[in-house]
């Protein structure tokens, strides 16, 4: 199911010959400072030089790497499959291993398999930095695709389109974060749009996510299809902690909490962490999860619901109202 409050706008360290500090390549990867450091020692990668005062600096070549390490996590790889790969070797296993529902943006494949004009159209706005033209499209989209469609059929593989384009080159991180802006405010409008229903339907769902996952965009989509379905959604962004989870669902008597994962954590991770909520959470408060971490489905745990495509939600609320 990829925070929704706005980003403190900061002014990242320019990146000197020598390459780039550590708190910047976790930025610009999105992998955390420890996975670093435990990659260094285990897999002899990446292997920064050091400044004048002991501190690690990763070369451009490197952050590059580890780009596209990070994309191939999202695609289910675990990291001593890619780890310290070269590029040429990177590339080929996205290639191999992107998701089903991403358009290919290799220019070769693009030509032989024909690639959605919409989403090239939609990629071009941002390659060009127009934001106004991408609003416009997206927007007049969903006009005219509705809401579910919209979010299933274009915003999921367009998002999974600008993330590869990132991943190969195509995109810098600040065109990945413009994307993000405008599709947010653009759902945020479609959800505030929708007619209140008369009388609330249950269920009602808390939505966010576990410390250390910081991707919304998923969240976002998810509560867009809820709340179209007539849900109760209230959502505490990204990064919350699980005790915090358990004490706003009886805060807000929520009838089920809803996380969204990305490939980033090791399944043991994934497993406790859900184990711990389960724990935490009364018998009758549901919990669904979702997103492109594979552990999710892989190894399925009592009293936690699945759910492996956006596809899936409408027909859980209706098991849901079903049983009560």
């Amino acid at each position: 199911m990829n925070s929704l409050t706005p980003p403190t706008v900061t002014t990242p360290p320019a990146p000197s010959d020598a390459g780039l500090p550590i708190a910047a390549v976790e930025r610009e990867t999105g992998l955390g400072k420890d996975t670093l450091r435990v990659w260094e020692r285990r897999y002899r990668f990446p292997t920064p030089a050091r400044d004048s005062s002991g501190d690690r600096l990763y070369s451009l070549e490197q952050v590059q790497q580890l780009k596209l390490i990070s994309r191939l996590l999202d695609s289910g790889l675990r990291p001593g499959k890619v780890v310290g790969l070269g590029q040429a070797a990177l590339q080929d296993l996205l290639t191999q291993h992107a998701p089903v529902s991403a358009v290919i943006l290799s220019k070769t494949i693009m030509d032989n398999a024909g690639a959605d004009p919409l989403i090239e159209g939609l990629l071009d706005a941002i390659g060009t930095h127009d934001p106004r033209a991408l609003r416009h499209s997206l927007s007049h989209a969903q006009l005219r695709m509705g809401l579910a469609p919209f979010v299933t059929d274009l915003v999921a593989p367009l998002t999974t389109a600008v993330g590869e384009a990132w991943a190969q080159g195509r995109f810098e991180v600040f065109e990945e974060h413009l994307y993000t802006e405008v599709i947010t405010g653009v759902l945020r409008h479609a959800i505030a749009s929708l007619t209140p229903q008369p009388v609330p339907q249950g269920p009602k769902v808390l939505l966010t996510t576990v410390p250390q996952e910081q991707h919304s965009l998923g969240l976002l989509m998810v509560e867009a299809l809820l709340a179209l379905e007539g849900c109760t959604c209230v959502s505490l962004g990204t990064q919350t902690p699980l005790t915090d989870i358990a004490q706003a669902a009886l805060a807000h008597r929520a009838d089920v909490v809803a996380l969204s994962f990305s490939n980033l954590h090791k399944a043991a991770v994934v497993q406790t962490s859900l184990r711990e909520l389960r724990a935490q959470l009364p018998a009758a408060t549901a919990l669904w999860v979702g997103g492109a971490c594979t552990a999710l489905y892989q190894w399925p745990l009592a009293g936690v619901s699945a759910v492996p495509h956006l596809s899936g939600l409408q027909p859980l609320v209706a098991q849901w109202r079903h049983a009560h």
